[in-house]
């Protein structure tokens, strides 16, 4: 089908209230819009070179945890929950009671990622992966109720308090099983010739309009895109994270997805979903190199330390995987006495590596400043 006759569905009368019930997308598709190949090229492009980044760049794992908190943070606040990378990095008794929920949602996110990306290795992308992913997401928060792991057997609607003044109300939950196996087989239907991020924008697209959850379809969604990546080798690992994008230009990405549902604009939607990758690719890139720009100038600084730059060294591999510590914490890592991790700690304050949150004189808690600041760049 081309997208310039796509017919996104019918609303379906049900007992009080009209549910809209989408086309089935496991099929050829095929576009007029020379604009639409320019950007398929240019995203694919920058896709690429963003995936080399990942397999030359050393340790790379080690970021790429960065990057998973980033996203899970960015898109758990396209849903309204606000935490702050800076937050975000800390243990829950170091969170504002208050506050709590919103970190444990954000904490989920990353479970949920890293979970479904180490499922990737044995098995392929499926209906029942998501399911196992939702469910890790809902675990103790809001939402938990919703019945977690589980496809709805209620209507849900977005938008508006009630049904009746919903802004969109989809499929009736008995239509679930036939859109979701169409889906699915969409995912791995080797006998049509779509590009992989053409069937990754559809993908979204169709998702988000099912919306098969209860609660979480959003950032299952958003989480579903990288997963789609990995799983057809696009990523070598889960480096694209577009919630960035989408939280910067969340207006038009809900119109976006809106106009093809209510409009049939499907090219529209994926003009949107290219360029959204061709930016955070390149994005992602400058990333990288601001990342082994950082790690060649701490090497050198660390050097200077003397006799103390090994643990330093050490120090600073603990704080890639952990940039916010306490000095009791970098003592029991580093197998230091507390007054020589102390010493250690506050010579990479100096070297303005380390920064003091508390402003107090006991119970300090220090982040690894330079290495946040290039994941909060953006605001």
């Amino acid at each position: 089908m081309k997208f310039e006759a796509f017919q996104s569905g019918k609303l379906r009368q049900q007992y009080q209230y009209k549910s809209f019930h989408p086309a089935p997308i496991n099929q050829e598709w095929s576009w007029d819009d020379p604009r639409i190949g320019t950007l398929l090229e240019r995203a694919s492009r920058s896709l690429g070179e963003l995936n080399a980044f990942t397999l030359i760049v050393p340790e790379v794992d080690l970021y790429l945890q960065m990057h998973v908190l980033k996203e899970a943070n960015l898109s758990s606040r396209i849903e309204g929950t606000r935490t702050e990378m800076d937050e975000a990095v800390l243990e829950e008794e170091e969170i504002l009671p208050e506050r709590r929920n919103d970190w444990r949602e954000v904490q989920n996110y990353v479970c949920a990622m890293n979970e479904a990306i180490a499922s990737l290795r044995e098995l392929p992308l499926s209906l029942r992966l998501l399911k196992q992913t939702h469910a890790t997401l809902m675990q103790g928060v809001r939402g938990e109720r919703k019945t977690p792991g589980e496809f709805r057997r209620s209507q849900n609607w977005v938008g508006g308090a009630t049904l009746a003044d919903a802004a969109f109300i989809p499929p009736h939950y008995d239509d679930l099983p036939d859109l979701l196996s169409d889906l699915e087989a969409f995912w791995h239907n080797d006998a049509i010739q779509v590009p992989h991020l053409i069937r990754c924008a559809l993908s979204h697209y169709q998702f988000e309009t099912i919306h098969p959850f209860l609660d979480g379809n959003g950032r299952i969604g958003r989480l579903l895109i990288t997963l789609y990546l990995v799983s057809h080798e696009l990523l070598a690992k889960p480096s694209l994270y577009l919630s960035a994008h989408l939280e910067k230009h969340r207006g038009a990405y809900f119109d976006a997805l809106t106009r093809a549902r209510e409009s049939n604009d499907l090219g529209h939607w994926c003009r949107f979903f290219l360029q959204a990758v061709e930016e955070t690719a390149e994005k992602g890139k400058e990333t990288f190199r601001q990342l082994l720009a950082l790690r060649q100038e701490i090497d050198g600084r660390i050097v200077t330390l003397g006799r103390r730059a090994e643990n330093g060294r050490r120090l600073i591999q603990f704080l890639y995987r952990r940039p916010a510590v306490n000095v009791g914490q970098v003592a029991v890592e580093l197998g230091l006495q507390y007054q020589a991790a102390n010493q250690l700690v506050a010579a990479l304050g100096e070297m303005k590596l380390l920064e003091e949150v508390t402003g107090y004189q006991r119970n300090r808690f220090f982040r690894f400043r330079p290495y946040l600041d290039i994941f909060q760049a953006e605001k």
